[in-house]
């Protein structure tokens, strides 16, 4: 199923019953001017698929992770921080917080993927696409 991600897109898979994920996704698909991604909640099918070929631990990371045929896969602040780099200004200028090591960057990103229930809500079940945008996901 990975196949079916064209070489220039790169995957966001999120956690399709987290408010704060389907509105980083939503934030991602009006700022994506080079329709550069695709998505696909980590419940479905291609999210399980990746979780398994990378044996993720998704007790320890279960947001949002970037995939791309050429890169492999990316998870935590770095795929954050590069898909915002991809969204144009200002939006790219999130990208000078590389310089900040990684470890406290996933501290903080740690942080609030833990509280994210909490403090921004869960739906009962995954965000389902409207027509205009179902192109843009992957089952």
């Amino acid at each position: 199923m990975i196949e079916t991600l064209a070489k220039d897109k790169q995957l966001i898979l999120f956690d399709g019953v987290c408010n704060l994920c389907n509105s980083s996704v939503l934030y991602v698909i009006k700022h994506d001017k080079d329709d550069r991604f695709r998505f696909a909640p980590l419940q479905s099918d291609i999210g399980q698929q990746i979780i398994s070929k990378y044996n993720l631990d998704t007790s320890k990371t279960d947001s949002i992770l970037l995939y791309s045929n050429n890169n492999g896969l990316v998870i935590k602040s770095t795929a954050a921080l590069k898909i915002a780099r991809h969204l144009g200004f200002p939006q790219n200028l999130m990208s000078i917080f590389f310089i900040v090591p990684p470890f406290i960057r996933n501290w903080v990103y740690d942080y609030i993927a833990k509280n994210r229930y909490e403090w921004y809500g869960k739906k009962e079940a995954c965000m389902i696409p409207t027509p205009e945008l179902k192109a843009k996901f992957l089952a």
